[in-house]
């Protein structure tokens, strides 16, 4: 059953993504950029639907009163494809994913996101890649969105802690804006790589702001990899419980860049 359920989700995105994506095309040139964004997140709001209704997948978010009414850049834990689809259709303000610049090349995915104010990494660029995303970001959030990443950079297995990136922590200390992070465990009904979905709820949990006025990047990287693998302590004991891990040490890991 779940595989039935599963291969259909996955038909519903060829069939519908495509079309909604046609449609975006069509109507983006006449629309204003903060429309375009919540008609892009119109997809993300649909399919949040769908997984509850088809494979059974469910959310609930915790500590949604620490999202400030301003500037802010989310550094979350990254699990799944299922924090990417559903953050648009779950924050109340439009988020601006920092991506590769490949993929704008992506067939209709890639080509939707061009379309929008997202933040993109040009590698060729070198060092003034990270001046470039800076730029970027800024203008964004002079715009009203947050800027979100995932420190991690991939997607990690229940259970397991990768390395905190400083990226995040750079951009919030370069542009002067609190960070907020937020800890999910996404992985149990979207693990990485997988094709079967499973049913279940999805615990998302949102940390008070943090003010990165003042510190370092290492700073801030290594408080926010300490709010978050601690609450995934809390919200999925079990799955930390089975690997015996434990929070890494402020300052014993997470600063790498």
């Amino acid at each position: 059953m779940r595989f039935i359920r599963s291969l259909l989700l996955m038909l519903y995105f060829v069939m519908y993504t495509v079309p909604y994506a046609i449609a975006c095309f069509i109507a983006f040139p006449f629309m204003r950029a903060d429309k375009r964004y919540w008609m892009a997140a119109g997809w993300c709001k649909s399919t949040i639907v769908v997984l509850r209704h088809l494979v059974g997948i469910r959310y609930r978010i915790e500590g949604a009163e620490n999202l400030p009414d301003g500037p802010a850049v989310l550094l979350s834990k990254h699990q799944s494809a299922w924090e990417t689809l559903a953050f648009p259709a779950l924050m109340p303000r439009p988020l601006c994913y920092v991506f590769k610049r490949e993929l704008l090349y992506v067939p209709f995915f890639g080509w939707a996101l061009g379309l929008l104010k997202m933040v993109h990494i040009d590698r060729a660029q070198g060092r003034d890649a990270f001046a470039s995303v800076t730029r970027q970001g800024r203008a964004r959030m002079d715009d009203g969105a947050w800027v979100i990443m995932f420190p991690e950079g991939t997607r990690t297995r229940v259970g397991s802690q990768g390395k905190y990136k400083t990226g995040g922590a750079r951009f919030a200390v370069a542009t002067g804006a609190p960070v907020v992070p937020i800890a999910h465990n996404a992985g149990h009904v979207w693990p990485r790589n997988s094709f079967i979905k499973y049913p279940g709820i999805v615990t998302v949990s949102i940390g008070k702001p943090i003010d990165t006025a003042g510190l370092s990047p290492e700073e801030v990287n290594v408080r926010v990899e300490s709010w978050i693998e601690t609450e995934m302590r809390r919200i999925d004991p079990l799955a930390y419980a089975t690997s015996n891990a434990q929070p890494q040490r402020a300052g014993a890991a997470g600063t790498g860049r």
